[in-house]
């Protein structure tokens, strides 16, 4: 079962919140995919994963906004989520998502540039999800 908006019900919500890693998959000019361990956040219908503009996943986005996100660690009832990405480049703007991502993550600053250059939030905004055997929705 979902919720209206869609967000999976328990048992399947939990690791949305609980899991501390995801897997972005991006696609490449030529269509391949590109996989990678993302931190994120979950609101109904959105994540949010904050990233350095010069990732290969922000490139992909910008060219291609489609992606799927696995939750890793959703044990024997996957969840996983197909939608499409936004860049946003104030991420200064967001102070409630940097506080979340800090409480989160152990303090973590995900603003800081010092970490690998400026920094974009990716907004995925979820169009469907997969969660196991014969429940896509």
């Amino acid at each position: 079962m979902a919720d209206a908006d869609g967000t999976p019900a328990e048992p399947e919500r939990e690791p949305l919140t609980a899991a501390p890693c995801a897997w972005l998959t991006t696609l490449r000019r030529d269509g391949s995919a590109h996989v990678t361990p993302v931190w994120f956040l979950h609101d109904p219908g959105t994540f949010w994963i904050a990233s350095s503009t010069v990732n290969v996943k922000v490139a992909n986005i910008r060219r291609d906004p489609r992606v799927v996100l696995a939750i890793d660690g959703s044990g024997p009832r996957p969840v996983v989520a197909q939608g499409r990405a936004r860049v946003h480049h104030d991420i200064g703007s967001y102070p409630t998502l940097l506080a979340r991502f800090a409480g989160k993550y152990g303090g973590w600053d995900a603003a800081d540039p010092r970490q690998d250059g400026p920094r974009v939030l990716l907004e995925v905004q979820v169009d469907r999800w997969l969660l196991g055997p014969g429940t896509a929705r």
